[in-house]
């Protein structure tokens, strides 16, 4: 794979990276429209398949917060088309690595030698590559060794990425008004945390700790004193990404096995720790020879308030959904509906928050859940195909609900893909006996 000597870090250069590839999605449409003035009939997938491309190859060179946004997309496998996903998926962990000569200037200014007098055996080449940082393979005093290197300028060019970035979210999810800067804060604020790398390895030893009470789960030891605020080192762990074993032929104990891990480490984190691992994508998991569940991610964690944290789950209850006055106050209290709100707006967003919840929590209502079901996932599908399609919900504020949904939503909707690529079976309430 190509290596990249520099990376984009200036406002202007990296706007010029986004302008380009926006012309070239431009001539994408150009050639659609002109094929369909031949053949009406023509569908979509070609033009997505050259979208996603172009995107991806767009972004890739960037590294940073714009790729990261890719990768959170890939991760709404319901609300994107396939193309999409697949091509976004890749930034997960498969984007052009840094060269040697960049590296090694990387190790010599955060930890002040370069890596061969650091390590025993240090390899030149990534294993893998993604958004924010790569990993090499490393040995000292007899053990394997991960070494994480952030790219450099990526924190330096959040705030100009994310500028650039805003545009295209207000328009893709209908957002008004300057309410709408919360959320761009509060993603701003986490990509600004997932680049320190100090307060990466501390939320790893603290939650990695707290989460070894678990069974079948495993973490890498972390090594303070081989980090530094852009470099971090951890043991090296054996095992195939949860993706990549989601493709084998597992008999499903195993599925439920590793499911039934996979639930317990969030529950236990958020209603123990009321904190969370919330980038639960299969990069971040390694599945072990012997099944077991691997975490080797904690850059992206999420702390849950009080006064989110009681209301989300009070809504989680079936008999708090179906009261129509608890249901409305508690809707309230979350910012999914406002004072500001008509009477039409009001009645729009009560029915589809009471028809999403329905879908959404139904796992917690129940003792066993089964996550390969494709009874729920059609259901999910046709909530969101129905919905994208609405013309009514254009018309109206898109400004929906506290700035905490972002990634409590994300974490819930990430976990629920990994267990249903898992097909797994998970006994909902286990987890509450790890709990003080």
């Amino acid at each position: 794979m190509k290596t990249l000597d520099k990376i984009p870090t200036g406002k202007i250069e990296r706007a010029g990276k986004l302008v380009k590839t926006g012309v070239k999605i431009g001539g994408n449409y150009v050639k659609y429209y002109g094929k369909r003035l031949v053949n009406p009939e023509l569908g979509r997938e070609e033009l997505d398949e050259n979208n996603a491309t172009d995107i991806y190859d767009g972004l890739k060179s960037l590294k940073g917060s714009a790729l990261k946004v890719a990768q959170m997309l890939s991760m709404e496998k319901n609300l994107l088309p396939s193309a999409y996903v697949e091509k976004f998926s890749l930034s997960q962990f498969s984007v052009p690595p840094l060269s040697a000569p960049l590296v090694r200037k990387t190790f010599k200014k955060y930890l002040g030698k370069y890596p061969e007098d650091i390590f025993d055996s240090f390899e030149r080449d990534s294993i893998n590559a993604a958004s924010i940082g790569q990993v090499h393979k490393a040995t000292k005093d007899g053990k394997e060794l991960a070494v994480k290197i952030q790219y450099p300028g990526v924190a330096e060019s959040i705030g100009s990425d994310l500028a650039i970035v805003k545009p295209i979210a207000i328009r893709m999810f209908n957002l008004q008004g300057k309410d709408s800067d919360k959320y761009f804060k509060e993603v701003e604020n986490k990509l600004i945390e997932e680049t320190n790398y100090i307060l990466e390895l501390n939320q790893s030893r603290e939650i990695t700790e707290a989460c070894s009470i678990i069974p079948n789960i495993q973490f890498p030891k972390y090594y303070p004193e081989l980090s530094s605020e852009r470099i971090i080192t951890m043991d090296w762990m054996k095992g195939k990404h949860l993706s990549e074993f989601a493709k084998t032929d597992f008999v499903s104990a195993v599925g439920d096995k590793l499911g039934q891990a996979l639930w317990d480490f969030y529950m236990y984190q958020i209603h123990g720790l009321r904190k969370v691992h919330a980038d639960p994508h299969p990069g971040n998991f390694l599945i072990s020879r012997d099944n077991t569940l691997i975490a080797i991610d904690f850059g992206c964690i999420k702390e849950i308030p009080d006064e989110f944290y009681v209301p989300y789950f009070e809504l989680a209850k079936e008999e708090n959904i179906s009261n129509d006055a608890i249901f409305m106050q508690k809707l309230y209290e979350l910012e999914i509906l406002t004072p500001t709100d008509s009477q039409k707006e009001l009645d729009f967003f009560t029915a589809l928050f009471k028809e999403m919840l329905t879908i959404f929590t139904s796992p917690f209502n129940q003792r066993e859940f089964d996550f390969g079901s494709p009874d729920f996932w059609a259901r999910i599908a046709n909530l969101s195909e129905r919905y994208s399609k609405d013309e009514q919900i254009r018309k109206m504020n898109g400004n929906r609900g506290s700035k905490h949904f972002l990634y409590m939503n994300r974490t819930f909707f990430g976990l629920y893909n990994l267990l249903h690529d898992l097909r797994a079976k998970v006994q909902v309430n286990n987890f509450k006996k790890y709990l003080d």
